[in-house]
Formats: C-alpha cells, structure tokens, sequence
C-alpha cells in the first residue's frame, strides 16, 4: 500500500501492459487494421485494467514509442521507434511459432528453408529414416 492507503501499481504488469500495447498496434498495422488506436479498441485485445491501460499509453507515448493523433481524440499511433520495439517484441514473442507449419522442415534444415518435407531431398521421410534428420 502508498502512504495515502491506495495499492501499489505492479511494475510487472505494466511493463507487460507496454509490450502488449506495442505488439497489437505492430499486429493491428501489419494486418491492415488501421494506423492507430484508441484506449477503447485496444481493450478489448488486451486484457488489462482500464486505468493501466490509460496510464501506459501516456507513459508510451511521453517515451516516444507512440504518437497521439493530432486531433486529440485519444487516438495513438505507433511512431518510428514504436514501429521497430512492437516489431521486435511481437517477433520475440512468437518466435518459434512461426518457423514451421505441419509437414515443412525444422528451422535447422541447412537446405529447404522451408519447401515442403516430402520435396526436400535430405528431409524426406526416406532420407530422414536413413541419415537420422
């Protein structure tokens, strides 16, 4: 508790309430959802108390990682350096989910770089069975 009584913030959650921020904007843009986003929208990608929600996009924004709309309608974007920590984080976040899909080689293949298993010479279940791949 503060001294006046009222609970501390979580520095954890709202360190991850920032990552989250940054990669649904990096997300929401890649996908072609839109350049920006308000409070309201991004509540309901993330689950997050309001409040923090609102102080982190402050905290975001006064760092440099998010650029209010000029029209002040509680809009944000993601500035240049937004762009390039939401990339990174989403990248960090679900990297190793993105490598493979069923049936493709593992990221270690030296070769294929992803061409489908049964394609790939040295990956293919025959091959495999032999060499231990």
């Amino acid at each position: 508790m503060g001294e006046n009584g009222t609970p501390q913030p979580d520095p954890m959650a709202a360190l991850r309430c920032r990552d989250d921020i940054l990669q649904a904007m990096f997300w929401m843009r890649g996908e072609g959802l839109g350049e920006e986003a308000d409070a309201a929208m991004l509540g309901t990608l993330l689950i997050v108390d309001k409040e923090m929600l609102e102080e982190q996009l402050t905290i975001l924004t006064e760092d440099g990682y998010l650029e209010q709309s000029e029209e002040s309608d509680g809009r944000y974007s993601l500035s240049e350096l937004g762009v390039r920590e939401g990339g990174r984080r989403f990248a960090d976040e679900f990297d190793g989910l993105q490598n493979t899909a069923h049936g493709d080689c593992g990221p270690d293949c030296p070769t294929c770089k992803g061409i489908p298993r049964d394609s790939c010479l040295h990956c293919s279940p025959e091959e495999s069975a032999l060499s231990g791949h």
